[in-house]
């Protein structure tokens, strides 16, 4: 991605507009030119990521004595923001090993210092990549009626059950499982690490996330279903305590809202771009395009949406750092209103291309397609409505 919007930059401090500028650096040399060969031939960037990672994106929010970055909410949306302009799906699963780093934050805020020093190291650099195993194939939204086990026999945990859904099942090196350790609701969950190789821990085929067909987005990413049966892991690997992991799993979707709709601001950025580069050389009746009012007012219309986009994601990045009353809510209301007003910046896009846009040689159509799970994941936008309501109904 060649250029940049002069709204990128906007509210952010000297410090904060360097990280932009190397993030939009990295992702126009090693993520754009490769973004449609990765979707197309199903590529895992390994190599690309952990270059990423020299950079210190692969533990943006960890602390820096176990080899993070240390860096703020705002910070972190602002890298992301940036990333996915060079390919919305590798940047979407960044964005969530850093949930891992969100995971690894999730390590580095509920474990004991020997864990800290154990897993984070690894998880920072990219050497181990690392999955969150939340989902199940009956419990989504409703995560609280998960159903997977793990039951204490001695100084061990003996897991059984399924995640559904799982971005970079089978790949990944070490698996944050939200399991059943007491008795039914959020406060039976615990938190369990269980690493890739230990017995009775399998993986089901590459998803297919439109049956039959190729996968709709998301191709850079692999993802399957993990499957504990019988898969001894030892306590030491709890993180926290017993009954701790929906509250860890909740704060840990908080801080992923943030980074999947920062994923969407800059899908949306870099379809703005395209779009306009697109009106200045595509002639019809005479006369390029961008001569046409009623496409300059389109045009004028996407980039209010994603400013207006931006400020509440930023918002509430700042509100979850800060640890404000109202995080909660800013937090699904920046993850609703930015996937629901980007996705239609993406989807008017590719329609101002015409029937160029539904052509795989531009790379417009695959920003709509990497970003329409945005729409779910990380908590349904239905279910953002639904966090949202209570914080205006409560007296």
């Amino acid at each position: 991605m060649c250029a940049i919007l002069p709204t990128a930059s906007m509210g952010l401090n000297e410090e904060q507009k360097e990280f932009q500028k190397v993030a939009f650096d990295f992702a126009a040399w090693e993520m754009a030119p490769n973004m449609a060969e990765w979707d197309q031939k199903e590529v895992f960037p390994v190599d690309v990521m952990r270059k990423a990672a020299q950079l210190g994106f692969g533990g943006v929010y960890v602390r820096t004595d176990v080899g993070g970055s240390g860096l703020s909410r705002l910070d972190t949306s602002v890298i992301f923001e940036a990333l996915a302009t060079g390919c919305t799906s590798t940047t979407a699963y960044i964005s969530i090993h850093n949930k891992v780093s969100m995971y690894a934050w999730m390590i580095d805020s509920f474990g004991s210092d020997e864990q800290r020093h154990k897993f984070c190291p690894p998880l920072c650099t990219l050497e181990k990549f690392a999955s969150y195993c939340l989902t199940e194939p009956g419990s989504g939204s409703d995560a609280a009626s998960l159903l997977t086990s793990a039951k204490q026999q001695g100084d061990h945990y003996i897991l059984n059950g399924s995640k559904a859904f799982i971005s970079g099942g089978g790949e990944s090196d070490i698996y944050i499982v939200m399991c059943r350790t007491g008795r039914p609701g959020p406060k039976g969950i615990s938190c369990i690490v269980v690493e890739k190789g230990t017995p009775g821990l399998s993986f089901g085929k590459k998803e297919k996330k439109f049956p039959d067909f190729c996968q709709v987005g998301w191709n850079s990413q692999p993802t399957r279903a993990v499957i504990f049966k019988d898969c001894a892991v030892s306590v030491a690997h709890r993180i926290g305590s017993e009954g701790q992991g929906f509250l860890i799993a909740m704060k840990g979707l908080n801080g992923g809202r943030i980074n999947i709709a920062s994923c969407s601001l800059d899908a949306a950025h870099a379809s703005i771009i395209l779009t306009r580069d697109h009106l200045k050389v595509r002639k019809q009746f005479g006369a390029p395009l961008a001569n046409n009012q009623y496409l300059q007012f389109q045009l004028a219309n996407m980039a209010t949406r994603l400013v207006a986009s931006l400020l509440i994601v930023h918002s509430a990045a700042v509100a979850l750092q800060e640890k404000q009353e109202d995080a909660v809510a800013l937090c699904s209301m920046a993850k609703f209103f930015a996937t629901e007003e980007c996705f239609a910046i993406c989807n008017q896009a590719l329609q101002m291309h015409g029937g160029y846009g539904y052509l795989k040689d531009y790379a417009v159509q695959q920003y709509m397609r990497d970003f329409r799970v945005h729409q779910i994941l990380e908590g349904s936008n239905e279910v953002m409505r639904m966090l949202i309501s209570p914080s205006l109904l409560q007296e």
